[in-house]
């Protein structure tokens, strides 16, 4: 038992993660690390008990403790950060509200930041080299060929064969999320297309950038701009504007599906794009 306790905190000690929740503070400290993981293994060696390290309230201080404070800092929760957004109520008969302005802009007319969908931080180059999900084939010390492919949300095209089932982004995959906190998220595609039928769409620009102006059933508005996209080092079409949802193709895993339109004459619809390219994304919130 004591080898496999100080086995699992050296394994623990090369984690940075800080989590987010009070439950599993052993030391009180406000957060949730790798010297709550120490302390529950003294107790634990010293067979002696702390109501604070007892985090499954059975009486005892023990491996399955240990085991929750791990899970915690594996998979910390996502807290709203101090940084707030505005959102519209646009009439919407979902009730969803949707952000003023892109993820990493401060205006709207700004095109903000460029997201591979999946991917949290925007980069200098997009291709499937540079791209979280995916891996390049290669041949084995048995000359046994592994096939290249995603490495999460594939239904087909996987890494050696994977399939995982995934067609939603997870909290912690979504731009929108990450960046803006728990509430906000990158849309759904009923969620765009909620805002095609239900709104009017208006070519028109500000500050001298191109977009167009989004009318919700209420009389108020969003302003969405034609930034374009990435791909490679080069940011192409800023005449059109594309936007990432949170859905994956469910049938062709090298694909997700995306908002885009024109600025004139204005044609907005839905579309798909190789996940691999930088997109914008304006998030949503459902109160």
């Amino acid at each position: 038992m004591k080898k496999l306790l100080l086995s699992m905190l050296l394994g623990m000690m090369t984690l940075g993660a800080a989590a987010q929740s009070i439950n599993g503070d052993v030391n009180g400290d406000g957060v949730v690390n790798i010297s709550d993981v120490n302390r529950v293994i003294n107790i634990i060696l010293a067979g002696g008990y702390d109501s604070s390290a007892d985090i499954n309230s059975d009486g005892q201080v023990n491996i399955t403790d240990l085991n929750v404070i791990i899970d915690i800092i594996l998979n910390p929760t996502v807290e709203p950060p101090v940084e707030e957004h505005e959102w519209v109520d646009l009439g919407l008969p979902s009730g969803t509200l949707w952000a003023t302005c892109n993820v990493g802009a401060s205006a709207p007319e700004e095109f903000g930041d460029y997201f591979a969908w999946g991917e949290t931080e925007p980069k200098d180059y997009y291709d499937t080299d540079t791209y979280q999900w995916y891996r390049s084939g290669y041949y084995d010390e048995s000359f046994n060929l592994h096939k290249g492919g995603y490495t999460k949300y594939c239904n087909d095209h996987g890494f050696d064969g994977l399939t995982d089932g995934k067609t939603e982004l997870e909290p912690e995959d979504d731009a929108a999320t990450v960046n803006w906190g728990a509430e906000a998220r990158m849309p759904s595609m009923d969620q765009f297309q909620e805002l095609i039928n239900s709104c009017t769409w208006e070519p028109t620009t500000r500050n001298a950038v191109n977009g167009n102006l989004v009318t919700g059933p209420n009389g108020n508005t969003i302003f969405l701009p034609a930034a374009g996209c990435r791909f490679f080092k080069t940011l192409d079409n800023v005449k059109s504007g594309y936007y990432w949802s949170r859905m994956l193709c469910p049938y062709y895993s090298v694909d997700a599906y995306l908002l885009d339109f024109f600025t004139g004459p204005v044609l907005a619809s839905w579309g798909s794009q190789y996940r691999w390219y930088g997109l914008t994304v304006r998030a949503v919130r459902v109160p």
